[in-house]
This record gives C-alpha cells, sequence and structure tokens, in this order.
C-alpha cells in the first residue's frame, strides 16, 4: 500500500481543475469544509482526512472519466480544495523539526 504522500504525488488532474482548487484554497476552513464533504460530525485528523478524501476524490475523478450525469465539477473542486489543503497541513504537522 501506498503512503499518503506517495498517493498525493501520484495524482495526475486536469490543469484547469487543479488551477481553480488553488484559488479556494485561501477561502478553505477546516470545521465547516471538512465536515461538509466528508458527512461527518467530528472532525479527523489531517492523515485520515486525506486518506478519506482520496477515497472520495478517487470516485468523483471516475464519474468525470465515465463521463457519469452524476458528475459534478463544483463537487470536484470542493473536494480538490479540501485534499490539497489536508496535505498541508499534514506537511506542516510531520515535518522534522
Amino acid at each position: 500500500m501506498l503512503d499518503i504522500s506517495a498517493r498525493i504525488a501520484q495524482l495526475r488532474r486536469p490543469s484547469l481543475l487543479i488551477k481553480a482548487a488553488r484559488f479556494g484554497l485561501d477561502e478553505y476552513t477546516r470545521d465547516v469544509h471538512l465536515r461538509r464533504i466528508l458527512k461527518t460530525d467530528s472532525i479527523p485528523r489531517p492523515a485520515p482526512a486525506v486518506m478519506q478524501l482520496l477515497d472520495v476524490e478517487s470516485a468523483i475523478n471516475t464519474a468525470r472519466i465515465e463521463k457519469q450525469a452524476t458528475y459534478s465539477v463544483a463537487r470536484h473542486v470542493d473536494v480538490m480544495i479540501a485534499l490539497m489543503a489536508e496535505a498541508q497541513i499534514l506537511r506542516a504537522t510531520t515535518r522534522p523539526t
């Protein structure tokens, strides 16, 4: 099984999707957005949050690739914003001092 940073590094998504997500990073509020995206009352720590977000994003990306009617660009961007923000938090909290 790949570790979290390897899974994130292997993500290949359209550049427009990534650019749109980067614009939303400044507005990301962990309490509000993560609860809504993961549909949970308790906020997980960064590592489990990233793993859950990777799974959610993978399902959304599959819908995108398969051109399913259920695919939502807005939701995909929303999840990518959360994934990028949580990955930043994870990197910041796991850096050697």
